[in-house]
């Protein structure tokens, strides 16, 4: 019998995915809030849609911190903002067929 892909739950939508289809975010033992490429990095983890709205949310509001489990500094916010506007920007080039 196949084994099943392990799922994963947005913190901001609620919506579960697959592990791979979602982005991990880690509290490392410094405190820092850090992108996961890996999925596999130490620390406390979160997950967030691909969707840009998610990334949004999450900067503004306190789910990632309250999933986390600690509070995000202006300049680690700037960075997942930052993070959510390129999600965004994929978005709408892949939405126009990748012309600008």
């Amino acid at each position: 019998m196949p084994r099943s892909a392990p799922e994963r739950t947005c913190v901001v939508c609620r919506q579960t995915n697959q592990k791979k289809q979602l982005v991990r975010l880690v509290r490392t033992a410094e405190g820092t809030i850090e992108i996961d490429p890996t999925g596999k990095r130490p620390g406390r983890g979160a997950y967030l849609c691909h969707d840009a709205s998610c990334w949004r949310s999450a900067v503004k509001g306190n789910r990632l911190e309250t999933a986390l489990r600690t509070k995000m500094s202006a300049a680690q916010r700037a960075v997942l903002a930052a993070h959510a506007e390129g999600l965004a920007r994929s978005a709408a080039a892949a939405a126009s067929g990748g012309q600008e």
